[in-house]
């Protein structure tokens, strides 16, 4: 893969400048703390109906989908994105299971950069942590000089 760019850099501090922005700080602590629906039908009960958790469960999705699809096209380097946060999968972890329902209700590709951007994230991060782990010394053996 290519070396991150210096407009990938600036790009990845505009991105966190935005999700600095108090609506969207706002929006994202409680779709991480405070959103709890069961089903989709739920969602669009509660909380699609014009009230601030509508407007906060929107902010936080379409921000990330905005992401995601940066990511996905190549506008912001994979691995310097990965590197920096965390909060897509916890997020993504958050609404994964209302996802299908929703997809039917609104359509097929709903949140799906975000869904490709997660799972490119987990595998990233599960080939580093592999790497990690390869190169320490497991706990009790050491090394043989020759």
């Amino acid at each position: 893969m290519a070396k991150p760019t210096h407009a990938d850099a600036e790009l990845l501090l505009h991105l966190y400048e935005i999700r600095r922005e108090p609506e969207l700080r706002r929006a994202r602590a409680w779709i991480l703390a405070e959103f709890k629906p069961s089903t989709w039908a739920d969602v669009k009960s509660r909380y699609l109906s014009h009230v601030d958790e509508d407007r906060w469960f929107r902010m936080a999705t379409s921000y990330w989908e905005m992401v995601a699809t940066m990511v996905n096209r190549g506008t912001l380097h994979p691995e310097l994105f990965f590197d920096h946060t965390g909060e897509d999968i916890v997020t993504w972890e958050r609404i994964k299971s209302l996802i299908p329902d929703a997809r039917a209700d609104i359509r097929p590709t709903y949140l799906m950069q975000f869904e490709k951007l997660v799972e490119g994230h987990q595998a990233y991060r599960k080939q580093i942590n592999a790497a990690a782990v390869a190169k320490k010394p497991v706990a009790g053996k050491t090394k043989k000089k020759r």
